[in-house]
């Protein structure tokens, strides 16, 4: 059982954008194929061997690879789901000289060092690539900003300063 959460302040329950890139949509869908036609096929002869063998409230091979299934089995339906609903930005802005969604942008902040992060879509989101959510406070603070500009963002430490250094898109 898990602890109640209040809706209102849940952040889990904050509206996800639909955005996503076309790589990052290619790659759901590997993910997608992947577990449907490898995963999927494998964990059901494990659990069908598993449950040939016996009794099944004391076989341990057969209880692990029936919940591997089931957890298979939901995330190909939240994959297949979320596919769906998800719109693929496979085109460049019209204006490449503000930041926009799918841009990547190196940042300076007040003591000189630079950062470059990317813009992309809830599924996408990855920190060692510095990928951040077109959703972060970060991100909406950047969009449609153009070069050269000073961005200031709340952070938990308290509010810093950024300047935009350069902006940069990948051709779809």
């Amino acid at each position: 059982m898990t602890r109640w959460r209040d809706p209102a302040k849940d952040p889990r329950q904050e509206p996800k954008s639909n955005l996503i890139t076309a790589e990052g949509a290619e790659r759901l869908r590997g993910i997608l194929d992947h577990l449907s036609r490898v995963k999927r096929p494998a964990l059901s002869t494990k659990v069908g061997e598993a449950a040939a063998l016996g009794d099944r409230s004391e076989n341990a091979d057969y209880t692990y690879n029936k919940k591997e299934l089931n957890r298979v089995i939901a995330r190909i339906r939240y994959l297949t789901k979320r596919l769906d609903e998800l719109t693929v930005v496979d085109r460049l802005p019209e204006d490449t000289e503000r930041v926009f969604f799918g841009a990547f942008v190196t940042l300076e902040d007040e003591d000189g060092e630079e950062m470059r992060l990317r813009i992309v879509g809830h599924d996408e989101t990855d920190t060692g690539k510095h990928w951040i959510s077109v959703d972060a406070p970060l991100a909406k603070a950047l969009l449609g900003r153009p070069l050269d500009d000073e961005v200031t963002v709340a952070a938990p430490g308290g509010e810093t300063t950024y300047i935009i250094t350069e902006i940069a898109y990948r051709q779809p």
